[in-house]
């Protein structure tokens, strides 16, 4: 019995990366050949006939260095009617400074102050208690906003079922290892993960860099919570949940700063994975109570992925006793892995860069230039997820649910 337990989580570990990078290449094609077989070229979106007004907002923290690039870009957009909200969470640097100096530059701009860092779900309730229009489309401080992506966005909602849209983050900053891995990731992992859930039906969480709601959707999911971990997926489910569709738009583009050190990503991802842990606590109920039939297949699948992280944990456990020559009596047992599933992976994983380098040429240039990151990204993926679930998921159980997030600086690479 114990040896058919050991196969059985033998075949879990290796099978669940496998049978995933396939369910996102298959959703991944699905959506290419349904939403993006007919479309334009990126930088020639259809005009529309009626464009409606969108608010940007643009929460900051300390973001002096930075404010003066991004709202410059924000400004510049290809759209006729909009307007930029930039709020001023409480910045300890010169943020304010640079912001109402920049007011007199442009009318377009409006600029918001709160007292103190109250976290960035209380930056962008501001903003949208303050905005003029229905659509409001959200970036960082740090990212720039393609000059055509409010024309995307705006046909998107269109369809008055979209409550929430997420955008296609591009990396800005390839001057390190690191950054060249993550663009492998955003070109082979998340593109082709929000194509498949939006294929399937629902989105795991919008891109907090560049997203878009219907303020009708806020109201309807209790805007954002400042008390969350991350403000981008628990949006994303409470607008779900609330009866919006909530999809991917590739051809909304923005271009962000990465970190480009090892603690600078440790820090992100780690809050990433607390974020996931804290949705699926706090949304255990409406999702096992059936409120959304359709999130359940994503809900479970963040389920099983910790699942998985705590099997390759015990795993490579065990292979530690055996190094060390423990004892049989004592030592733990250890699965027994075919030999043919290393370049089963590898030739998944070529398929997995290979489709996507299909999918996202259209919206990156020269991309052929990081096929090689591209390829051997999905096994760092695999690892950071093992690491950082298994930190995240005590220290998402354990944190108090009363206290308020602030924000603190992240990380932006090299420049």
């Amino acid at each position: 019995m114990a040896e058919i337990l050991l196969k059985a989580l033998s075949a879990f570990c290796f099978g669940y990366p496998f049978v995933l990078a396939w369910y996102w290449i298959t959703g991944g094609l699905l959506y290419s050949l349904v939403y993006e077989r007919h479309r334009p070229p990126q930088d020639r979106p259809d005009a529309l006939p009626s464009p409606p007004p969108i608010s940007i907002l643009v929460p900051c923290y300390n973001e002096g260095d930075n404010a003066e690039e991004t709202l410059a870009a924000a400004v510049a957009v290809d759209y006729p009617d909009f307007e930029v909200i930039a709020i001023n969470d409480g910045s300890r640097d010169n943020t304010a400074e640079v912001l109402d100096r920049l007011t007199s530059r442009w009318p377009r701009l409006r600029v918001v102050h709160l007292a103190t860092n109250q976290g960035k779900a209380t930056a962008l309730n501001t903003g949208a208690l303050l905005a003029k229009h229905e659509l409001l489309v959200c970036i960082d401080g740090d990212a720039l906003l393609d000059p055509h992506a409010l024309t995307w966005i705006a046909h998107v909602f269109r369809r008055g079922n979209v409550g929430g849209l997420s955008g296609n983050p591009r990396i800005r900053n390839r001057t390190s290892l690191l950054g060249h891995l993550q663009v492998g990731e955003f070109s082979s992992i998340v593109g082709l993960i929000r194509r498949a859930q939006t294929s399937y039906g629902r989105l795991f969480t919008v891109s907090g860099v560049l997203c878009a709601f219907r303020k009708r959707a806020l109201q309807d999911a209790g805007w954002w919570s400042p008390r969350t971990i991350t403000d981008d997926i628990d949006i994303t489910w409470r607008v779900q949940l609330a009866g919006w569709r909530v999809i991917y738009e590739p051809n909304a583009i923005v271009w962000i700063l990465m970190p480009e050190t090892l603690r600078g990503l440790w820090k992100q991802r780690l809050r990433w994975a607390e974020g996931g842990v804290q949705m699926m606590v706090d949304f255990f109920k409406p999702v096992s109570r059936g409120r959304v039939l359709s999130l359940l297949p994503t809900y479970l699948n963040f389920v099983v992925g910790i699942l998985w992280s705590y099997a390759i944990l015990f795993d490579l456990g065990a292979s530690l006793v055996r190094a060390f020559d423990v004892p049989a009596s004592v030592a733990l047992p250890t699965f027994h892995v075919p030999g043919w599933w290393g370049l089963t992976l590898v030739l998944t994983y070529l398929t997995q860069a290979l489709v996507s380098h299909v999918l996202e040429q259209r919206y990156e240039r020269h991309m052929l230039r990081s096929m090689f990151w591209i390829i051997w990204y999905p096994l760092a993926f695999w690892m950071i997820s093992v690491v950082t679930t298994v930190v995240a998921v005590p220290r998402a159980l354990l944190r108090p649910r009363s206290e308020r997030t602030t924000w603190i600086s992240p990380d932006r690479g090299l420049r």
